[in-house]
């Protein structure tokens, strides 16, 4: 009985990380470019108390062993990087990948990150920089006499300057991807790093090598489905309650034991 009370307090621990993840998916359903993450478990270590194919008898093995289970244990957190909804918002300097790939930007140290979230706008000398102010790299300057700009999908620069009838190209922006983009690492403010589990960045012109293309004046919102995660929130209560009444069945079982009398 002691087993089923340490497996059940195993089941409770697990089913609080499921819902710490949920309860962020949530949190982050307006957040642009936000991928949502799926709690993965396993089992824990078994007890073999009769293991599958001992002999029998002299001729005879048993089918089917016995060994009990320990609970579980939360084995990752898988983000999935399936593709938002574009939203329109009309910001010249706003971007959406549309397929695969990450922008990326210099960090104050001089290493690089990588974002699906196209928020960009100019510095103050007009270089194109995130929310944060880190240079998208390439770094790409928009010329202060300039009277409209445009980014073609397959990420070119052109901006129409004062004076000027044709528009001239000023950069040329090159997006990456990754072998196992679920092995970033999450570095907060819509940001990743590779990992040796992601693998090295591939980086590309957009449109090319499975890489996506670039829709100007978008946004791409959270991939989080918020019916999805309110069935997922429903569940995982409902078996953190089955875990909590096991517990308290085995503490009655116990009480029941202790209780006995010699008649």
């Amino acid at each position: 009985m002691m087993r089923a009370m340490w497996s059940a307090a195993a089941g409770m621990n697990v089913q609080q990380l499921n819902m710490d993840t949920i309860s962020n998916n949530l949190a982050n359903v307006n957040t642009t470019g936000f991928k949502k993450a799926k709690a993965q478990f396993q089992d824990l270590l078994y007890q073999t108390v009769n293991l599958a194919g001992t002999g029998s008898s002299n001729s005879t093995t048993i089918p089917s062993g016995i060994q009990m289970g320990h609970g579980a244990k939360l084995q990752s957190l898988q983000h999935q990087y399936t593709s938002g909804n574009l939203q329109q918002t009309g910001n010249r300097f706003d971007m959406a990948i549309e397929g695969d790939g990450f922008f990326r930007v210099t960090l104050p140290d001089g290493t690089l990150a990588y974002t699906r979230d196209g928020s960009f706008t100019t510095d103050q000398n007009g270089a194109l920089v995130n929310s944060a102010g880190y240079l998208l790299d390439p770094q790409i300057t928009i010329p202060q006499d300039t009277l409209s700009s445009t980014i073609a999908p397959d990420g070119t620069v052109s901006v129409t300057q004062t004076g000027q009838t044709q528009p001239q190209t000023v950069g040329q922006i090159t997006i990456s991807h990754f072998i196992n983009p679920s092995g970033l690492n999450q570095l907060g403010k819509n940001l990743l790093q590779p990992t040796l589990a992601s693998g090295d960045a591939l980086d590309g012109v957009p449109g090319t090598d499975g890489l996506g293309t670039i829709n100007q004046g978008s946004l791409e919102v959270s991939n989080v489905d918020v019916a999805e995660e309110m069935v997922n929130m429903i569940i995982g209560q409902r078996a953190y309650e089955a875990n909590s009444k096991t517990i308290q069945t085995v503490d009655t079982m116990l009480s029941l034991v202790n209780n006995l009398k010699r008649s």
